[in-house]
């Protein structure tokens, strides 16, 4: 028991660690004459003068809102359409070889790739920039959907039909609760996926976003900022992933 207690231990310090690492090497890249970062301390100055001087008529939390109002409309969009089409696509062998042909055609092309043409066709407005995020966190759902409907195990369908399921109660009842981890999987990609995107998107023609406030930090040579920004990021990022975790938990408690 002792054992087993001082691995807890260990594992549940192995975060903290790694952290501590990080802030370590932020000080020694920050020390010196040729210092590479701004310190932690310029940072967090950074941090609180964007409360007094806000860029954009934002301070961070203005511009934390703006990328995640993007990123959450396009989610809702590419989950729902994601998941339906990944259902039809798996379950119908007419859509899979009509609309799942089609998509594998468009599925290699890198998100950005897409950026010029969707300017070229609707300028450089909000729509433009969910359109891309939506694009880039609509395949991982599709893919994972998909995938996890067929690897459902036949003799689980084969038990539904033999007590007289219909077809769309087996689907209901027994495939996708089955497929329910892959389909997180999915999501948790498309966040993942969607979130680097926006930050692309931002970078061209956004007033108000993380990714707008890095291109301001870079374009005055204010490192600091470009710090202040990609933190924000990070700490979004890694939340989105905790409760996304937190959800899967509760949707699909027999998946650990």
């Amino acid at each position: 028991m002792k054992q087993n207690k001082g691995k807890k231990l260990f594992y549940n310090l192995l975060p903290v660690l790694a952290i501590m690492l990080i802030v370590i090497g932020w000080i020694s890249l920050s020390s010196g004459e040729n210092k590479v970062f701004p310190t932690p301390t310029e940072v967090y100055e950074r941090f609180l003068k964007t409360f007094t001087t806000p860029i954009a008529d934002a301070n961070i939390f203005g511009h934390v809102i703006a990328s995640l109002k993007r990123v959450l409309t396009a989610l809702l969009f590419s989950w729902t359409l994601g998941i339906v089409i990944g259902v039809l696509i798996a379950t119908n062998k007419y859509c899979k070889a009509s609309i799942g042909s089609l998509l594998e055609f468009f599925r290699p092309i890198p998100p950005i790739a897409w950026i010029p043409i969707i300017i070229m066709w609707f300028g450089i407005g909000e729509f433009p920039k969910v359109l891309l995020v939506f694009i880039g966190s609509f395949f991982p759902v599709l893919i994972n959907t998909a995938a996890g409907i067929s690897l459902v195990d036949r003799i689980n369908t084969d038990v539904g039909i033999i007590f007289g399921g219909k077809r769309l109660q087996i689907l209901k009842e027994i495939i996708i609760p089955t497929a329910v981890p892959s389909i997180f999987s999915g999501i948790r990609t498309s966040v993942s996926s969607g979130w680097t995107v926006v930050l692309a998107a931002e970078m061209m023609g956004a007033k108000q976003g993380l990714g707008a406030l890095v291109m301001k930090g870079w374009s005055i040579t204010d490192m600091a900022l470009v710090l202040v920004a990609v933190i924000a990021i990070a700490i979004i990022g890694a939340l989105l992933a905790f409760l996304l975790n937190r959800a899967e938990r509760l949707v699909a408690p027999w998946n650990k």
